[in-house]
C-alpha cells in the first residue's frame, strides 16, 4: 500500500531532524564548546543582539567598547543618557539612529516591566515575554530569541541566515522555509532535552552554526575542509524534493 504524501512528509521531516542532530554533534566535535554569548552581562548581550543587525561583529565590539568607556553598560545610566549622544557612541556598528532608538526603547521596557532587572524579566512566562519583545522597535524573531536565550537563559532557538544556508544546502529544508519552520526543525533535533539541557543545547547549536557559517557557509559556500562536507543532501539541490517524492 503506497504511503500518503503526509506520511512521506513526516518521514522526511523526522529524517531531517535526525541528520541535523548528527551535524550538530559533528560541529561540536570539530570546534568544541563555543561558550557563547561573548559578553559579560545580560545587558551587554542584549545590546550586542541589537547592534549585530546588518553589521560585522567587529563594529559591534567597537560600539561596546565605546559604551564601556562612557560608563553606559549599566541600564540606569543608559536610560538617562541622551539619545542624540548615544548615536555617536554606537556609530561603529552602523544604522546609529535606528539602533540607538531601539536600545533606548528596550531599556525603557526593562524598567517599565521588570524594575530594571534582568532577573525579574527572566521570570516572566515565555508566552508573555516573547510577544512583548517582538513589539519593541528593532526586534524581529531572531533578535527576540537571542535575547531570550543568551541574556535571559530561556529556551529559545535562534534562526539566522547561516542556519538557513546550512539546512537548505544540505536538503533539510525547502528554499523558502519560514523562520518558524526552521525553528521547528532545529528544535526537533533535540526532542528529549528539557529544562537546563534544552537551553544549553540551543545555546551551543546556534553558536556552532555561526562558526561553520562564517568559516564555510557564506553566500558562496566553501565546502573544502568543512566539518559538514560529508553529509549528503537529504532532498535535492537547494532543498528541492528528489524525483518521486513530495516536497516538505
Amino acid at each position: 500500500m503506497p504511503l500518503s504524501a503526509a506520511t512521506t512528509q513526516d518521514s522526511l521531516s523526522a529524517s531531517a531532524a535526525v541528520m541535523l542532530r548528527a551535524m550538530y554533534e559533528r560541529l561540536l566535535e570539530a570546534y568544541g564548546p563555543q561558550q557563547w554569548w561573548p559578553a559579560e552581562t545580560p545587558l551587554e548581550v542584549t545590546i550586542g543582539a541589537y547592534l549585530t543587525q546588518n553589521t560585522s561583529w567587529k563594529g559591534v565590539e567597537r560600539s561596546i567598547a565605546n559604551l564601556r568607556e562612557h560608563g553606559l553598560l549599566d541600564a540606569a545610566a543608559l536610560l538617562a543618557y541622551p539619545e542624540e549622544e548615544l548615536r555617536v557612541v554606537l556609530r561603529p556598528s552602523g544604522y546609529m539612529v535606528r539602533k540607538s532608538a531601539a536600545v533606548k526603547a528596550f531599556v525603557g521596557f526593562l524598567f517599565a516591566e521588570a524594575r530594571g532587572s534582568f532577573d525579574v524579566l527572566a521570570k516572566m512566562p515565555l508566552q508573555v515575554l516573547r510577544p512583548k519583545l517582538l513589539a519593541l522597535p528593532g526586534v524581529g524573531p531572531e533578535t527576540a530569541d537571542a535575547i531570550l536565550l543568551y541574556a535571559l537563559g530561556r529556551p529559545a532557538m535562534v534562526v539566522d541566515e547561516y542556519l538557513r544556508r546550512v539546512t537548505i544546502r544540505h536538503g533539510l529544508a525547502r528554499e523558502r522555509a519560514t523562520y518558524d519552520e526552521l525553528q521547528q526543525l532545529a528544535w526537533a533535533a533535540f526532542p528529549e532535552e528539557r529544562g537546563a539541557a534544552r537551553v544549553r543545547h540551543a545555546n551551543e547549536f546556534h553558536a556552532l552554526i555561526v562558526m561553520v557559517g562564517k568559516t564555510h557557509c557564506g553566500p558562496k559556500p566553501k565546502c573544502a575542509g568543512c566539518p559538514l562536507a560529508g553529509f549528503p543532501a537529504l532532498l535535492g539541490p537547494r532543498g528541492a524534493p528528489p524525483a518521486g517524492k513530495p516536497g516538505i
